[in-house]
């Protein structure tokens, strides 16, 4: 009787087996994978940057420091004073305000225990690389956020009777993001001067449960509608009283800070030139993956690789009155927590 052959197919990559002398000199990410792993940071990240979206950009400069200047430039008097004819008026000088902000570090790193094969990109390192460019992200854009939250220029809704509220600890959950509110928080931004985006809108950035609030209000006008896809803002859902509205879930809610411990939700509008952000791109973000065997002695088995990425950032208020801080409840969700 002839024995049946059995065919064994083993998978060498669940016994850490290393294809590539991962402790020979030089043997490190290529070109291609380090630029394909930054991308991937990047690209994961950028879709949680959204208040990072609006402000004035400063590069992180290599090798000036912790101190970034942001500039500020002060309005022009009239000139009501008539010519005198073929007389030179004295003229006009530029007048600059520097606000300087000192950059901090951020970063995490995740431990992958599989073998890193150089020549093929490794699912463990692809979901590594998705989840902490999802970290970076809302990590950077909770940074601008506690910043242009702690603004000084604050409207309050009216409560539902129409009587008015004067602080936080007074919001209830009929103290509602309305047209009215929102044609009053424009008027406000116009009245300091304030100057809207390139197409002739402020923007805002609300809660889903806000936007829930607002979607079926008269003269709401879904994004796909007005803008094409490579115009349109990070988490643009609609526009309504001269100003695009974007979504996300990072918005601020201080739970329980209301009356009889409702939430508050602080939806922020903005013009141009509000505030400053560090430049994610060119410094800013990084990413770093050190491959097995890369560890020296602290690893001798070459059991452990690490992903990881780190990010100095800043944001910084330029002009308080050229964004609003909109305190206010939710019918969809009263009693939201913190985020």
């Amino acid at each position: 009787m002839v024995k049946p052959k059995i065919l064994v197919i083993l998978n060498l990559r669940l016994f850490d087996t290393q294809t590539t002398l991962l402790n020979t000199p030089g043997n490190d990410l290529s070109p291609e994978m380090k630029t394909y792993y930054d991308k991937r940071l990047i690209d994961n990240a950028e879709p949680n940057l959204v208040y990072n979206q609006f402000g004035d950009k400063k590069p992180i400069p290599k090798g000036g420091g912790k101190i970034i200047e942001f500039r500020k430039y002060t309005p022009l008097d009239k000139a009501t004073t008539p010519l005198t004819e073929g007389v030179t008026p004295e003229g006009n000088k530029l007048d600059v305000t520097k606000i300087n902000a000192e950059v901090d570090q951020y970063g995490d790193f995740i431990e992958i225990s599989d073998v890193l094969d150089l020549t093929a990109i490794d699912p463990n390192l692809e979901i590594a690389m998705q989840l902490l460019g999802s970290q970076a992200g809302r990590t950077l854009d909770t940074v601008t956020r506690e910043i242009v939250t702690a603004g000084t220029n604050v409207t309050y809704p009216p409560k539902a009777d129409g009587s008015e509220v004067l602080m936080r600890g007074d919001i209830d959950g009929s103290c509602l993001l309305t047209p009215k509110v929102i044609n009053q928080v424009v008027a406000k931004l116009r009245r300091y001067n304030t100057l809207p985006f390139s197409d002739g809108y402020y923007v805002a950035v609300i809660h889903p449960d806000t936007a829930c609030d607002i979607m079926n209000s008269d003269g709401w006008t879904e994004a796909h509608k007005y803008t094409t896809p490579e115009n349109i803002y990070r988490g643009e859902i609609g526009r309504l009283g001269g100003v695009r509205f974007v979504e996300s879930t990072e918005a601020k809610i201080v739970g329980g800070a209301g009356a009889d411990g409702c939430a508050v939700y602080c939806s922020m509008f903005f013009g141009q030139h509000s505030y400053g952000v560090t430049s994610v791109e060119g410094g800013g973000l990084k990413h770093i993956v050190k491959p097995l065997g890369s560890a020296g002695t602290s690893d001798p088995l070459n059991q452990r690789a690490t992903a990881g990425w780190k990010a100095m950032a800043v944001a910084e208020m330029l002009v308080q009155q050229y964004a609003c801080r909109v305190e206010h409840g939710s019918e969809s969700n009263p009693m939201a927590e913190s985020n």
